[in-house]
């Protein structure tokens, strides 16, 4: 656990929170590492490659014991606050290392101590490299959703998902798509995970997986922040160049309305229209997820490993503690309580309901921690009021036709 004295940990007065109106929500969302290590190096890895370097000290897979004990507390969770649906997301390093067996069992475990009174909704996240028949014969029969992580076709994805040795990894995952996109796996794709590259062209990036035809794509800001800033273009270049490139994509999907949904422009529509945000990087809706390290150690979003060591531990574990016990921490509260949340720029901001601060972890700065705008202010700000104006465009014309 973090024995940093920055905010939230510092500064955010939970007791009076909790004497207050404000009513906490529980956890319904559980991202379970259920493998530590990974079969390719990512050169913009979180996990591996930037401030946190944990994962060398825990369990290459959970234990069955693990497994037990986290199963129990999540059946106490949903028993303690009624919980009706819940989430677990498989993920690592890489869970597909997990291996078949394994995973059948991790969900037979979970699903088995609660399927009597809550639904469970199973995902994964993965590099698609160990899709094979019998892999997605257990997970489609465990009806488990597969979100893959690709980041474009051979040029674009091959820049920085690349095995140890140097080899880009595109043509393996390009296969494995091959079946898990046909047929009867078809159903289990959910969609694409792609982080931005700036050096990517954005409509080849976008049309490179667009034919896959999956489901829907998610484009991730670089995991950086106000003391690690991220990659930028060079000097000179657009002061929003990660807006601009979204931009690009955004006009293309436009006059292509056929083309693959993109998940970040759908959340800044519903959002716009005073809806609810599904996806933790925008939007104030209150973040209800956790995460279990194969250790069995509860910690915050892992995204965090990307801004000082031991930035995710809460210092609490499944086998001592509940998931009640890990709501009382000071970082989880702060992205519970919306607009309080925020920096004080942030909250005087016009688009601060859509926005939300932007991803948590990109608004670390080293000695004031989390209280500040987003490392990607500026993107964020183009990218939303682009796509306001935009629909407010729309909105006009139609009103300017049924009038006619």
């Amino acid at each position: 656990m973090s024995n940093r004295k920055e905010w939230p940990e510092s500064g955010l007065d939970v007791a009076a929170l909790r004497a207050g109106e404000w009513q906490q929500p529980p956890f319904d969302l559980f991202i379970v590492k259920i493998h530590e290590r990974c079969n390719l190096a990512c050169t913009y890895c979180y996990m591996y490659e930037m401030a946190d370097q944990s994962w060398l000290g825990r369990p290459m897979a959970m234990a069955g014991e693990t497994i037990d004990a986290l199963a129990r507390r999540i059946s106490e969770h949903v028993d303690a606050h009624d919980l009706k649906t819940i989430y677990v997301v498989l993920h690592g390093g890489e869970p597909l290392l997990a291996g078949p067996d394994m995973i059948d069992h991790f969900v037979r475990t979970v699903r088995g101590a609660v399927e009597d009174r809550a639904e469970v909704r199973f995902k994964m996240q993965t590099n698609g490299l160990l899709l094979d028949e019998r892999m997605l014969d257990v997970l489609l029969a465990h009806d488990v959703r597969i979100g893959v992580s690709l980041d474009g076709g051979m040029k674009e994805n091959d820049r920085s998902r690349k095995y140890r040795n140097g080899r880009g990894s595109y043509s393996d995952v390009a296969r494995a798509m091959e079946l898990l996109g046909s047929g009867r796996f078809r159903r289990s794709f959910s969609g694409f995970l792609c982080a931005i590259d700036l050096r990517n062209d954005p409509i080849e990036c976008y049309e490179a997986l667009a034919e896959f035809s999956p489901p829907a794509i998610d484009f991730m800001l670089p995991h950086a922040n106000w003391t690690t800033p991220p990659p930028r273009a060079e000097s000179g270049s657009s002061p929003a160049p990660y807006a601009d490139w979204l931009i690009r994509i955004y006009e293309y999907w436009r006059k292509n309305p056929d083309k693959p949904k993109v998940r970040f422009f759908q959340n800044i529509f519903r959002l716009s229209l005073g809806g609810p945000s599904t996806v933790e990087y925008i939007g104030l809706s209150p973040v209800r997820l956790v995460v279990i390290d194969t250790d069995g150690s509860l910690q915050q979003a892992d995204s965090l490993k990307s801004t000082f060591p031991g930035a995710p531990e809460t210092g609490l574990n499944v086998f001592e503690h509940s998931f009640d016990t890990a709501l009382d921490h000071p970082a989880v509260i702060a992205r519970q309580i919306g607009v309080s949340g925020l920096s004080a720029t942030c909250q005087a901001c016009a688009i601060s309901d859509v926005c939300g601060g932007g991803h948590y972890t990109h608004r670390y700065r080293s000695g004031s921690g989390f209280l500040n705008p987003s490392v990607y202010c500026a993107d964020l700000m183009r990218l939303v009021t682009h796509i306001q104006q935009d629909m407010r465009r729309e909105l006009l014309a139609d009103r300017e036709a049924s009038d006619a």
